[in-house]
């Protein structure tokens, strides 16, 4: 099991019998994630957000929401990097979520991968253009 929330507490709350009180012990406070939330607005951010609301089962996520603050961890990841094969069409290593885990960042790079791979399709438009050109039509 991997914790979403790690939670300091001066002492566990322990049972008559010298045990764990798991029921004894306070819920985590995730209000902190919450303060600071920047709403997604392209269409790369916009996908990206709702893959990690699918992947995290989280309600709402931000421009400003780490991956792995939110309860991320690698085999999500994993998950992610297919959606984002599956829905955008681009290959992302697993490694480009754990160096760009801010939800911004993730987005920057693949708008920036999206925005290569039009220019390439392009520059191949253009190359056949030239192609047609020199046979004269």
């Amino acid at each position: 099991m991997v914790p979403t929330h790690l939670l300091l507490l001066p002492e566990l709350p322990l049972t008559p019998s010298g045990k764990l009180d798991r029921k004894a012990l306070p819920a985590p406070d995730s209000s902190h994630l919450q303060a600071r939330y920047r709403a997604p607005h392209s269409d790369v951010e916009i996908c990206l957000a709702a893959i990690w609301q699918e992947v995290l089962h989280a309600q709402q996520v931000g421009l400003d929401d780490h991956f792995f603050e939110l309860g991320g961890h690698s085999l999500l990841a994993a998950q992610v990097i297919a959606r984002i094969k599956t829905r955008l069409g681009i290959s992302l290593p697993l490694r480009t979520l754990f160096e760009k885990p801010l939800l911004s960042d993730l987005a920057f790079e693949v708008a920036a991968l999206t925005d290569n791979t039009t220019d390439n399709d392009w520059s191949d438009m253009d190359q056949f253009m030239d192609s047609l050109e020199e046979f004269g039509a």
